[in-house]
């Protein structure tokens, strides 16, 4: 059975809705997947929806698509209404008409002062240049436009854990924000906001994003009893299909339950994690790495260990240092750290990538930030950069952190992610011919690492090794769409191999003798693995790189060897965990999905080692 990488992808997002439901979860928890869902689909519409609606708007795999949305929708739309029942008496959005005079006493004064002041109101005929995701009320003159700065959730003053939403204020007292009193309708609008250019340099970048904001509208949110007559005037206006149009009961955007989320009770979130810290790396790393190879696993084991790699930049030994970076995020300790050792005098090149899909303002950032400071930034290569890599060169050789997840401290503390750390000379060379490659402009020379199409060629010579019997093959990664691996893997298991797939979000080929999971909990997968049981000795390959044709063929990945007896199974552990795990899995099949929910082995539980 195939799918659509855009029908395999919501599919995977619905999992994520489904983690409202499940009974193992503190109730906070609940919610915060519940914003996570909204915050995916609104992504879904912006960027990913991109090839159905440009080339096949209005056929049937677009209808599917759009159907299944809608469809998510109304069933979030029933999970926000249980949870919050759920939340009473301790957390609770009120309606106007629940608040009384001395509560008014304050909202009205809120309203003129602080919002009023900041909507905008708007003609009808402007109605087609809504922006993206920004919340509009329709009267029937006008439209008015509520900021996004704007939090959509209010406490009530002198009520704990009591709230109200905004837009329900601004439509109880329509009178500060028209010419005369009148009925409001909520409505957003999606829009494609993927940009167009395969390769833009920092000078190009600023007007790239400038032009971002008008792309086309991919998806209208209306509220459920929005007179029919407008809402048939703003589908036209916007070019919108009839099933184009979702109608909900506000609120139109579930993200406002991050709110309660973030100040509700903390005996109804997941108590701390408490990482493992390897503490000879951490007293001195570099030292540590000459001894042996270092693999962690992330957030079970500490990701402060990469931002202290990075600290020993400083170190005497060190003389020059390369990184890549990719979503870094506003505050980080190691992108810091590189500044640090730049304004030590160190030789400090990074190759930070401006195209990373909506983090490409805060990267713009981050450059000036580099120049200022003395960071060499590396031009830009035809292919976007995806590899994760840090490398220290010292006289005699140098260190190396290769890794699976981005160098970002927030993401690193909540996603499941490898790091290995090395000084083996053959793995330090190779890394250091890569980021050289990229300095000059050309293609790296590897042998032992892979990038670009490499890695698919190796990746299809061990499949093909193992297509018989005794076969064993174990991919782990986020997306798997690749048609040359997809068909490779199914000849495999035609011929007897056993072929294990643990694939997060995207699986576009569902085959009867794959043995096929997604896994979605507490930690969002990350970890991308690949694993050959090689006449009884497992090969095992971590990589930056989902299996996708784009990051063969349009980016620059790293694939890269675990070598260390220890690391390897350490590795091998984690996957054999979660081929096991009966609390977060889906079985993914031709014949649909199947959760495995309240069993006894739960893969993100991993017991410290």
């Amino acid at each position: 059975m195939r799918l659509l990488p855009e029908e395999s992808w919501l599919q995977f997002n619905r999992q994520v809705l489904r983690q409202s439901e499940r009974p193992d979860f503190p109730l906070l928890e609940r919610m915060r997947f519940l914003a996570i869902w909204n915050r995916n689909l609104d992504e879904f519409f912006a960027a990913r929806i991109a090839k159905p609606f440009l080339k096949h708007r209005g056929s049937e795999a677009h209808l599917r698509l759009l159907k299944e949305a809608e469809d998510q929708a109304h069933l979030a739309e029933g999970r926000y209404r249980a949870l919050l029942a759920e939340a009473t008496p301790h957390l609770k959005i009120l309606e106007p008409e629940e608040l009384d005079d001395l509560d008014w006493l304050y909202f009205r004064v809120f309203l003129a002062e602080v919002v009023a002041p900041k909507t905008d109101l708007i003609a009808w005929e402007a109605a087609k240049e809504a922006s993206h995701g920004a919340l509009y009320f329709a009267s029937e003159d006008h439209l008015v436009r509520l900021p996004q700065d704007l939090p959509r959730l209010l406490k009530v003053p002198g009520r704990e854990g009591t709230y109200v939403r905004l837009g329900a204020l601004m439509r109880a007292r329509s009178d500060l924000f028209l010419p005369r009193e009148s009925p409001l309708y909520e409505f957003r609008v999606l829009r494609l906001l993927e940009s167009e250019r395969a390769r833009a340099d920092w000078d190009e970048l600023a007007q790239a994003l400038e032009g971002r904001q008008e792309g086309l509208p991919t998806l209208l949110v209306a509220e459920r009893g929005f007179p029919k007559s407008w809402l048939e005037g703003l589908r036209e206006a916007l070019g919108l299909l009839p099933e184009e149009v979702v109608l909900l009961s506000p609120p139109l955007n579930l993200t406002l339950v991050e709110t309660l989320v973030a100040e509700g009770p903390s005996k109804w979130r997941f108590p701390p994690l408490e990482p493992k810290r390897p503490r000879a790396f951490m007293k001195d790393p570099l030292k540590r790495l000459r001894e042996k190879d270092l693999v962690l696993y992330h957030p079970f084991e500490d990701y402060a260990a990469l931002e202290r790699f990075a600290e020993a930049a400083l170190s005497e030994e060190v003389e020059e240092v390369y990184a890549t970076l990719y979503r870094i995020g506003e505050a980080n300790p190691l992108a810091e750290a590189l500044i640090q050792a730049a304004r030590a005098g160190k030789r400090v090149h990074v190759l930070l990538e401006p195209r990373a899909r909506f983090d490409e303002l805060l990267n713009l950032s981050w450059y000036l930030r580099f120049l200022r400071a003395g960071v060499a930034v590396l031009p830009l290569s035809e292919r976007k950069v995806h590899a994760k890599a840090l490398l220290l060169l010292t006289q005699k050789g140098g260190y190396a952190h290769l890794g699976t997840g981005n160098y970002n401290p927030q993401n690193g503390r909540q996603y499941t992610d490898f790091s290995l750390f090395t000084a083996r000379k053959e793995v330090v060379m190779e890394v250091a011919e890569f980021f050289r490659a990229l300095r000059e402009g050309r293609t790296p020379r590897l042998n032992l690492l892979k990038t670009g199409e490499a890695i698919q060629e190796l990746l299809l010579e061990h499949i093909r090794a193992e297509s018989h019997p005794k076969g064993r093959i174990l991919f782990k990664c986020n997306h798997l769409t690749d048609p040359a691996l997809l068909e490779a893997l199914a000849r495999a298991a035609d011929k007897g191999a056993r072929v294990d797939l643990i694939v997060r979000s995207t699986l576009t080929l569902l085959h009867p003798r794959f043995r096929a999971r997604s896994l979605v909990g507490r930690f969002l997968e990350h970890a991308r693995v690949a694993a050959f049981y090689q006449g009884g000795r497992w090969a095992l390959y971590l990589t930056s790189a989902d299996l996708m044709p784009r990051n063969f063929q349009n980016r620059f990945e790293l694939l890269f060897p675990v070598l260390d007896k220890e690391g390897k199974a350490k590795v091998l552990e984690v996957l054999k965990r979660q081929l096991k795990d009966d609390r977060n899995a889906f079985l993914l099949s031709p014949k649909g999905e199947t959760p495995l929910w309240g069993g006894r082995h739960d893969a993100q539980r991993i017991l410290a080692w």
